[in-house]
């Protein structure tokens, strides 16, 4: 895949179905490695924050979780560029792993979230995606583990065998975890933030008309006004004062 380098971040030029057909046939040269989605938010934390852009670039794949990352990969010479959102991405790679698909028989963890969510979440997706495979779920406390807590985690993945490992821990925590342990599981870490809540039901996303019109910040945003607005504010601001002029510069490489 081609790549576009946007704020210092390293993102893949893709779309939906290249991403997910790319992780059900790369899944064994893969594993151990794992793949970021990162959006406006995440894209200003890296900028400003030398390890989290690190962890952001070793992934094996970042992709554009955002109209306006893909708007400015279309603006830098790639016109058929397409956003991987956190769902999207888990849609399509359940829907290819159900039964009588290319992928069926893998297994799914899922790493991240509320006991609530997770068992939501493993009650709503076999009605869904029939034959889907669910390996494994755990949610950590939400406080900092021991070494040996780590470590405990670390053997129930393990002994679950999981293909795939989705991460629901948030930005950076999940990224960060998932440079931990990069070349430990067999299977490959999938970040997709919220992404349990949007399929478990919890949440509700916002309409596709929405999604399309660069606005689904905006109904995140209707919803947690309180958490949200001092984040959307920033990053939302100093992508746009940035992002032309990092453009600029990376055209005159």
């Amino acid at each position: 895949m081609n790549t576009c380098r946007i704020l210092g971040v390293h993102f893949c030029v893709t779309t939906l179905e290249e991403a997910s057909d790319w992780i059900i046939m790369h899944r064994r040269e893969a594993a151990g490695e794992y793949i970021s989605l990162c959006n406006v938010h995440t894209t200003v934390m890296a900028m400003e924050d030398p390890d989290y852009l690190e962890a952001e670039n070793r992934a094996v794949l970042t992709l554009p979780d955002g109209k306006p990352i893909v708007t400015e990969e279309r603006k830098r010479g790639f016109p058929d560029a397409e956003r991987t959102g956190g769902p999207d991405l888990m849609d399509a790679v359940f829907r290819k792993t159900s039964k009588g698909q290319k992928g069926e028989g893998l297994r799914h963890y899922f790493y991240g979230s509320s006991p609530e969510v997770l068992q939501a979440l493993q009650e709503k997706l076999p009605g869904k995606y029939p034959g889907i495979i669910i390996a494994g779920a755990l949610s950590p406390p939400f406080r900092a583990l021991s070494a040996k807590e780590e470590e405990e985690i670390r053997e129930k993945i393990s002994a679950a065998a999981p293909d795939i490992i989705w991460v629901g821990l948030g930005a950076p925590k999940q990224e960060q975890w998932m440079l931990r342990h990069r070349g430990i599981f067999n299977g490959i870490m999938i970040g997709v933030g919220a992404g349990f809540d949007f399929h478990a039901g919890t949440k509700k996303r916002a309409p596709v008309w929405m999604q399309r019109a660069s606005l689904e910040w905006l109904y995140r945003l209707m919803q947690e006004p309180r958490r949200l607005f001092g984040r959307y504010f920033h990053s939302n601001t100093s992508f746009l004062l940035k992002v032309g002029k990092d453009r600029r510069k990376e055209r005159t490489k």
